[in-house]
């Protein structure tokens, strides 16, 4: 697919659209986004998705260098849907998000196609409900974690290795990094390492932040 054909693709859908390179560089916006996000394509083209969008997802994650989404679509790794709030001139908006892996065989580049649909009500709603049942009800802790994690959150999807989550799910059991250490029997040294991997992966600025993310993303 040549990339004119590929630019085309995001112009030839109703919903709001727009097309991503390997390097989560805007090559098409279409229409639909202009209206819907106040971006004209001419301001869009050529800017980083993330700076475009500004997204942040229900686990606190924001966009940006470190996408998840991006990887795992460079790996031809099928992609599920997922929702985000953007914040675009002054508004904050939910939408839900489907990614399409437009490949290249003449190219190694990845091109990707994403489809938006504004799901602020539903989305808010949703939210609501969970504050509900967690403010008025008693669960059990396991019942708790199953209805404050999403599925549908770009968190979901962040790459972290067989090392980083084992360390990780020690780390949301309470153990400190000398138990950690210790339980692995890997070095102080080696653990801190992993743990500040896991918290730039999820952009995270502390441990308990990472953790929070990492248990309503469902990876531990």
């Amino acid at each position: 697919m040549r990339i004119e054909e590929i630019k085309k693709l995001a112009h030839g859908t109703a919903d709001a659209a727009y097309v991503l390179d390997s390097q989560g560089q805007i090559v098409s916006w279409n229409a639909a986004a202009e209206a819907l996000f106040g971006v004209t394509e001419g301001e869009a083209v050529g800017k980083a998705c993330s700076a475009t969008l500004k997204g942040i997802d229900e686990c606190g994650h924001e966009c940006g260098a470190d996408c998840s989404i991006l990887k795992r679509a460079n790996c031809r790794d099928p992609l599920k849907n997922y929702d985000i709030k953007t914040r675009v001139s002054g508004r904050e908006i939910w939408c839900n998000v489907s990614v399409v892996i437009l490949d290249r065989s003449s190219s190694i580049n990845t091109y990707t196609l994403h489809i938006i649909r504004p799901t602020d009500v539903q989305k808010r709603l949703e939210l609501a409900v969970k504050d509900f049942v967690l403010a008025e009800t008693s669960l059990p802790e396991a019942n708790v974690r199953e209805i404050l994690s999403t599925k549908r959150s770009p968190t979901a999807s962040v790459d972290l290795t067989a090392r980083e989550t084992e360390v990780l799910r020690l780390l949301a059991a309470g153990n400190t990094t000398e138990r950690i250490s210790d339980e692995l029997s890997i070095s102080k040294a080696t653990t801190n390492n992993h743990i500040q991997h896991v918290m730039k992966k999820l952009s995270a600025h502390s441990r308990l932040e990472a953790i929070r993310r990492a248990e309503q993303a469902g990876l531990v």
